[in-house]
């Protein structure tokens, strides 16, 4: 089967094709796992981490993609769950050990054994992809393929973050970055929280109107100050500048939820800017977001079936990856790309 491959760390601003289209053998599902025709694969942010070193793969070469949506081609043993032909999703979360204390508490995202997928695992830049069946996820049938797959990890982790604000509605919400997962959480705040306005803050021109276009009430540049403090503020972002200006734009005892896997070290100065009275004072909190679960996918794409949520999205053939990634890596971002795999 065709496959993109990642052999070795790569820096992207001097290797601007660090995956390789390749021949390798079709895998083989063991005793309790699927093998899954891919569809479509997004393209995902966090692809640039594993690729340059910040959270890099178990060993090389891997796979990468984890945001996968196909067609079930044949059953390991002992899956009774699922059928040859059934339409299912794969998302970040590969497995979990399903014993201990996280993983009994619906919280396998903090597992010690959690793997990735496309980075512990072999992901969905390839024709087929191999997976547990307990960690596959059908897909409603008001959802297209092209549609879905931007929703299993920014959909989801945008859902997930969302859901760590504590936010009420009625409450206002700011979002720092607006790239795949943003608009995505923007469209779920209308529709979870119908009286919350949501402000946001990007600096690029070009996101900050498309956030106006899908309902942001107000659009800023990251140094901006809103209208109004809010009470909560998702960043999506890998800098450190946004989260020190977004706690100077909280209300008291409003959240930051950070949404970010790792946070790059070009601007950790920008850390020393903070200052108590201005940025932490009045109970003011910061969140961590950690991976997905099981649950975060399962009611995104229930969410997004019934309120009619469909990320924009921009189409590449597979072969095509490393263009996809460099437009990610060079701020070229509107809604989700995806990989078109098969038919």
């Amino acid at each position: 089967m065709k496959a993109m491959l990642l052999n070795s760390v790569e820096d992207l601003s001097r290797n601007h094709s660090p995956l390789e289209l390749t021949d390798i053998e079709k895998p083989k599902p063991a005793k309790g796992e699927l093998l899954i025709r891919v569809s479509v694969c997004g393209v995902c942010h966090t692809e640039l981490d594993e690729i340059e070193g910040r959270t890099p793969p178990e060993s090389y070469p891997v796979v990468p993609g984890h945001q996968v949506v196909g067609i079930v081609d044949e059953l390991g043993g002992g899956v009774d769950q699922f059928h040859v032909g059934d339409r299912l999703g794969v998302a970040w979360i590969y497995s979990a050990c399903g014993k201990c204390y996280h993983c009994k508490e619906g919280e396998e995202n903090l597992c010690e054994e959690f793997t990735a997928t496309g980075r512990d695992k072999n992901g969905g830049y390839a024709e087929y992809i191999t997976v547990p069946a307990d960690f596959s996820f059908a897909i409603p049938d008001e959802l297209n393929d092209d549609e879905t797959a931007p929703l299993l990890c920014a959909g989801a982790i945008g859902y997930r973050s969302l859901s760590l604000t504590n936010i009420s509605d009625g409450k206002r919400l700011g979002l720092t970055g607006f790239g795949a997962s943003g608009h995505l959480v923007l469209r779920m705040a209308e529709y979870l929280y119908p009286n919350t306005d949501v402000y946001v803050f990007a600096r690029n021109p070009n996101e900050r109107e498309f956030a106006l276009e899908l309902g942001a009430v107000w659009a800023g540049d990251t140094e901006d100050t809103a209208p109004e403090p809010l009470h909560a503020i998702i960043d999506t972002t890998p800098a450190w500048k946004p989260d020190v200006e977004a706690l100077r734009n909280l209300a008291p005892g409003g959240r930051l939820v950070i949404n970010a896997i790792r946070k790059q070290d070009s601007d950790i100065d920008y850390l020393q800017k903070i200052d108590y009275s201005t940025h932490l004072w009045m109970e003011k909190e910061i969140k961590s977001v950690a991976n997905v679960t099981r649950k975060d996918v399962q009611m995104m794409l229930k969410i997004a079936a019934e309120a009619g949520i469909r990320p924009d999205v921009q189409l590449f053939p597979l072969e095509k990856a490393n263009e996809a990634l460099m437009e990610i890596k060079e701020g070229n971002i509107k809604g989700g790309k995806v990989l078109k795999i098969n038919e």
